[in-house]
């Protein structure tokens, strides 16, 4: 007799339940292979409660822990791991468990010469670590390496972005961080473009290296920064005269001293009384993914940015789109072999269709 039941659902944890992790559980929820065992959490406070009930969204029967051992405990399958700032060591740890990673946080594409401990931990824990997201991510690698497929003798692959940081909910980040209402000496010296480069100088290395530049290893990172010219109220409070309002990122590879893959991010606190005088341009804000070669190809993203900086800080659809990539990738990552795996290595990750319109409903 053929065995037609269902696989059970993949056991998925969430670690960490900011603006990513928020809409992972949701994610989560909606996905019909997966199910949500709980959600590690930083705050001692919210340990033991409902996760559910810690975001809002009704008593899921999964609850918040707060320690690697009530996390093994819970027997996920896989983790989205999604703090702030990651910690290798906790990684590492998951990895040595058996538990799968799945993370928007590192690892999208890493030097081989750096991943001793946790290839090690993959190896003892027969698990799999996937780095992913949008920007950073798919945006950077995924859609410019599907997008070449349909030019011959590129010379040049460009991934950009155009956004009002006001819609970005987090504003420790935004100023102390990013680096916003400070000095322009300030922000130049931030901590920001370190921050940021781990993630985007391994995309434009995956691009370099999957279409074969003969690039200079070494990734050339530049930055700008424009200041008000009166004051911008902004969700960090007014930006003063003088102060920065406005930066943008570039992250390049160079054949020769030539540009030949390009990831750019442009972060601008409105458009109105900026010097230099930065603008979006007529399309507003986007992302675009640009192919110059025979022929040129470009594609204009749009969606991800919120409607108004009110509807951003309320839902930012970058962030949760960055979820929504790390939370469809798990079947994919589940069930490839051990190791670190990039998009490089695991088949189409594809979303799914609203519960109402699914086969089998």
């Amino acid at each position: 007799m053929t065995d037609t039941t269902s696989p059970a659902p993949l056991r998925v944890l969430q670690w960490a339940t900011g603006g990513v992790g928020r809409a992972a559980v949701e994610a989560i929820l909606s996905h019909p292979d997966l199910t949500l065992v709980g959600a590690w959490v930083h705050s001692p406070a919210k340990v033991g409660r409902d996760v559910g009930d810690v975001l809002d969204l009704g008593t899921l029967g999964a609850p918040c822990v707060g320690t690697l051992e009530e996390v093994c405990g819970l027997a996920p399958d896989a983790v989205v791991y999604a703090p702030l700032v990651p910690d290798e060591a906790q990684v590492v740890a998951l990895l040595r468990a058996g538990i799968d990673v799945v993370t928007p946080v590192g690892w999208i594409y890493p030097d081989p010469a750096r991943l001793g401990a946790i290839d090690a931990a993959c190896a003892e824990g027969g698990s799999t670590l996937h780095g992913t997201g949008i920007h950073p991510g798919g945006i950077t690698e995924r859609f410019p390496l599907m997008l070449s497929a349909v030019s011959a003798r590129v010379t040049h692959v460009r991934a950009e972005e155009f956004s009002d940081i006001r819609t970005y909910g987090a504003p420790d980040v935004v100023r102390h961080v990013m680096g916003f209402g400070a000095t322009p000496e300030e922000a130049l010296a931030s901590p920001m473009a370190a921050l940021l480069g781990a993630g985007f100088k391994a995309s434009v290395r995956m691009v370099v290296a999957e279409l074969g530049f003969d690039a200079d290893p070494r990734i050339e990172t530049l930055q700008e920064v424009a200041v008000a010219t009166a004051p911008i109220d902004s969700p960090i409070g007014p930006i003063e005269p003088g102060l920065v309002a406005a930066r943008r990122f570039h992250w390049r590879a160079l054949v020769d001293g030539e540009p030949v893959v390009t990831a750019t991010v442009n972060w601008l606190m409105g458009e109105e009384h900026l010097d230099p005088p930065w603008h979006f341009g007529p399309e507003g804000e986007r992302f675009e993914v640009e192919i110059t070669g025979d022929p040129d190809v470009v594609v204009t993203i749009r969606g991800l940015q919120p409607e108004s900086v009110a509807a951003g800080l309320v839902r930012n659809p970058g962030i949760v789109s960055t979820a929504n990539h790390c939370v469809n990738a798990i079947p994919a990552v589940v069930a490839a072999e051990p190791g670190v795996r990039t998009y490089l290595d695991l088949p189409m990750i594809a979303g799914h269709p609203a519960p109402h319109l699914a086969r089998g409903r």
